[in-house]
């Protein structure tokens, strides 16, 4: 307490009393939270409006709208078109292959006989994922609709699919995918259910229970007649997966998916439209035009090469002048002709836009080499840049396989199991059996070596130290199958030794100072 205080706690002991409230206040005030980040005092944050709500509030009801400008980024601004087929084509690239792993252990299983078995599951799957027949529509396979899916998930937020039954001829399996883009996931009729939230039903505990899916999409312009289905999300008796949705929640509570680019639309827009401005601008100051003014009229109209009224823009407006490549006008009396230098290329243009791409791809978690395709880096940087981007790939490629090929190849499987083309005892009554059939792994493509001569030779290293396994590098490097690999090159060596053999079945020795193939 300094004088001033003391002396008015001699005189007013009430007035010093509140004074010493008022600055203990202003102490909390002034610390942690507060005084920072939570500031209503600074001017910095004065200015910073802001607004929080439920996932639903913040997510769910902005949702059309982030869609349809993701989609129209995807469609009209390169650098947006880049991100998701750079996300699509690492993550998936030409589809995430199924490798069997049956736990022989738990089957009680020779580890000979497991080999086997996955051999014949994946010639099985291999024969209803490789035909367009797994598609209700009967267009893609079953790895170009993994692609499909996941683009639609970038674009939309998310993507749902069904899961229904249909006969075909000559395949032995009736499973079918049915994917359904976000849209069509909707409340009927926009009723107000605080149950059912875009279209996902949800029971008093959380559970989601059923999907509702417009039978019409809500921005096509067909006159096809408005209703909904209510899809349950398991079947009632059998427990059967009816529908996938596949989704990436950020927020607890939340039911509907967020693109991947909502965070960044604003940045992709604007500079899509700085892009489009700099290059209007470049091409109008390569029209370099010559405006001829003469004291008196002229009848004559413009020489050189014109724009002719069939090939104008707008030809309508008689007090436009539309400029061609090495134009030569001539003016009429009393109009004068100003210079107007755009001052293009821009030199500015390429640092400005590499500083907003490195805050895109911050956010996307691509990072810019990658996002621009540009690698004039050091090998370090530009390694580091891709392992980074690696982990993001990664990350998306486990949370596919989990959430869409998995349950997809577990219902093809009991169906198979159900049909007797693959023996699986107690697949149906014991989970744990069921879990040790169904065990696999996806693979995608490799992510490429930038030094094949280094990167091998760590891989060498790693195996040789127990750090990791040949058919794990093998995955790795190059995307391929150990076993495959091996059963492969002993065919290629068998065949080698027999063409290196005469016709009593010994092999030719080598005559020293003679090339392969002379006598």
């Amino acid at each position: 307490m300094n004088i001033f205080d003391r002396a008015v706690a001699a005189v007013f002991p009430q007035t010093a009393v509140k004074r010493a409230a008022a600055r203990r206040k202003l102490e909390i005030l002034d610390s942690g939270y507060s005084n920072y980040g939570a500031s209503h005092t600074k001017k910095g944050m004065i200015g910073w409006t802001y607004g929080g709500g439920s996932a639903k509030e913040d997510i769910q009801e902005n949702l059309s709208t982030l869609r349809q400008r993701c989609r129209d980024l995807y469609m009209g601004v390169p650098l947006a078109t880049g991100a998701l087929k750079t996300c699509r084509t690492n993550v998936v690239g030409s589809g995430l292959k199924l490798k069997s792993q049956v736990d022989y252990e738990v089957l009680g299983m020779t580890e000979e006989a497991a080999r086997e078995l996955e051999s014949k599951i994946e010639r099985e799957f291999a024969l209803w994922a490789d035909s367009p027949a797994c598609d209700l529509e009967r267009l893609d396979n079953f790895y170009e609709l993994q692609q499909l899916a996941f683009l639609n998930w970038l674009m939309s937020g998310d993507v749902i699919a069904t899961l229904p039954i249909t006969t075909r001829v000559n395949m032995p399996y009736d499973l079918r995918i049915c994917l359904i883009e976000a849209d069509r996931l909707s409340n009927p009729n926009g009723t107000l259910d605080p149950h059912i939230v875009g279209g996902v039903e949800t029971n008093d505990a959380g559970e989601v229970v059923a999907y509702h899916i417009s039978k019409h999409h809500p921005l096509s312009y067909d006159m096809t007649e408005r209703g909904w289905t209510r899809v349950e999300a398991w079947g009632e008796k059998t427990g059967r997966r009816n529908v996938i949705h596949i989704m990436n929640r950020e927020r607890i509570g939340q039911r509907r998916g967020v693109p991947f680019l909502a965070p960044v639309i604003e940045a992709l827009k604007q500079l899509g439209r700085y892009t489009e401005a700099e290059l209007v601008a470049a091409v109008v100051s390569g029209l370099f035009a010559i405006f001829i003014e003469k004291e008196s009229a002229s009848s004559d109209g413009g020489f050189g090469e014109v724009v002719s009224s069939e090939d104008q823009v707008d030809a309508g407006d008689e007090n436009s002048i539309e400029l061609a490549p090495g134009l030569i006008m001539d003016l009429n009396e009393g109009e004068k002709a100003h210079d107007v230098n755009p001052g293009r290329p821009n030199t500015a243009f390429d640092g400005f836009v590499v500083a907003i791409c490195r805050q895109i791809g911050a956010a996307l978690e691509i990072p810019y080499e990658l996002l621009v395709k540009n690698f004039n880096a050091s090998y370090s940087a530009s390694r580091g840049a891709l392992l980074e981007a690696w982990k993001m790939f990664k990350m998306y490629r486990t949370w596919l396989a989990n959430d869409f090929c998995q349950p997809i190849y577990e219902e093809w499987f009991a169906e198979a199991v159900a049909k007797g083309r693959i023996p699986a005892p107690g697949f149906f009554s014991d989970p744990i059996r069921r879990k040790a059939f169904t065990g696999a792994e996806w693979n995608g493509p490799a992510q490429g070596l930038l030094n094949p001569v280094q990167e091998v030779t760590a891989a060498e290293k790693r195996v040789q130290n127990g750090f990791s396994t040949r058919g794990r590098e093998a995955m790795e490097m190059n995307g391929s199958d150990y076993d495959r690999n091996i059963a492969q090159l002993k065919r290629e060596e068998k065949a080698l030794r027999e063409v290196k053999q005469d016709g009593t079945g010994t092999e030719k020795p080598e005559i020293p100072g003679t090339e392969q193939g002379e006598q």
